[in-house]
């Protein structure tokens, strides 16, 4: 186990110092606080909405101040794998958690301990003995509207493979975002939203191939997925809607289409052996109490995991027609058990496909 003193440890923290010269709205250390909390995060505009929202008012209220870290689902496994713990949370999806929760990564999730929040008011489908939900949101179609005026644009992953008939570059998710964009390519070749698991891998690699020559880059981060979009570096894309919002408030040429979505879960972690189990705890809970969510997540746009912040809900990510998220009527669940048993298969197929 590496302590806070270790020279990787400090050069984890020494690194987030180094990028507040690229990004002080998010990197700034505070030399007063009490305390740091290292936390994984997906960085770029998540960091941003939730610098102000949540890491600068809890350090407020507690002196803990969060020092934010970018990395890779394959970094993080790597990481733990070595038996070096430098990261005390882990902010991510809740599939890259259960691979790390079955290699024995986390620590159990103390919901006895929480003070600012009801765990009862929790979502019982993202409330797991060693992961807790932060927020739901969803793979969805990207399209740059300066290139495909809203309704102009693909309506199905069917026509998004269309190159012909809608021409342009695409980009989709490389496996060290997570996971490929296998579903999708399922979907894409025809197979309904409720026979895509267990996943055929081979169909959806071949699925893969059809459009792999529109593909200049597979995006590794969701800050890359909607620069390429308002870029037209990409004109097309498989991405995160959260990620899409976030650069379409801020002006981008984005929009999205909810058609055939694939539910995704952001989660909470604990380091196992963290020094900083206390510290983590307390952040969790005070990230998932009502009042936090409903602060952070009608700007970040993404559906809340605790009941009593569902009032705040952004109007963007309802369904007008049924009066229910996107998610609930366009949408199916991603499978996590499936993937957790077979991430390691899939990277090894897409390490050997990404190179033919």
């Amino acid at each position: 186990m590496t302590s806070l003193a270790s020279p990787t440890r400090r050069r984890i923290l020494r690194a987030s110092a180094g990028l507040a010269l690229a990004a002080p709205t998010i990197w700034t250390r505070n030399a007063a606080a009490a305390t740091q909390l290292v936390v994984r995060t997906p960085g770029g505009a998540f960091d941003e909405v939730k610098k102000r929202l949540v890491y600068d008012p809890f350090r407020k209220a507690t002196g803990i101040e969060i020092v934010p870290v970018a990395s890779t689902a394959a970094k993080l496994l790597a990481m733990f794998k070595a038996g070096q713990v430098e990261i005390d949370v882990i902010d991510t999806g809740d599939d890259v958690l259960l691979n790390l929760e079955q290699v024995g990564a986390l620590e159990p999730i103390p919901y006895k301990d929480f003070k600012y929040t009801d765990p009862a008011d929790i979502e019982s489908d993202v409330k797991r003995d060693h992961q807790v939900g932060s927020f739901v949101y969803a793979f969805v179609m990207g399209y740059n509207t300066g290139v495909f005026p809203t309704g102009k644009q693909p309506k199905t992953w069917t026509e998004f493979w269309d190159i012909k008939g809608f021409p342009g570059a695409r980009t989709l998710a490389d496996m060290a975002s997570g996971a490929p964009n296998l579903e999708i390519a399922l979907l894409a070749d025809g197979v309904p939203m409720n026979q895509i698991y267990p996943i055929d891998i081979d169909r959806a690699f071949k699925s893969l191939s059809r459009i792999k020559s529109a593909v200049p880059k597979f995006w590794d981060t969701g800050a890359l997925s909607s620069q390429m979009l308002a870029d037209k570096e990409a004109v097309l894309a498989v991405l995160w809607n959260t990620r899409a919002q976030v650069a379409a408030d801020g002006g981008a040429p984005i929009a999205v289409n909810w058609n055939q979505n694939q539910i995704l879960a952001q989660a909470y972690g604990i380091s196992k052996g963290t020094p900083k189990h206390a510290e983590g705890v307390k952040y969790i809970d005070y990230s998932l109490s009502p009042e936090v969510q409903s602060r952070w997540l009608s700007a970040y746009k993404a559906i809340p995991v605790n009941r009593k912040a569902y009032p705040s809900t952004s109007p963007a990510l309802i369904d007008p027609e049924t009066k229910t998220p996107w998610t609930v009527s366009k949408g199916f669940r991603n499978d996590i058990e499936w993937w957790a048993a077979n991430r390691a298969k899939v990277s090894a197929a897409w390490n050997k496909w990404v190179l033919q």
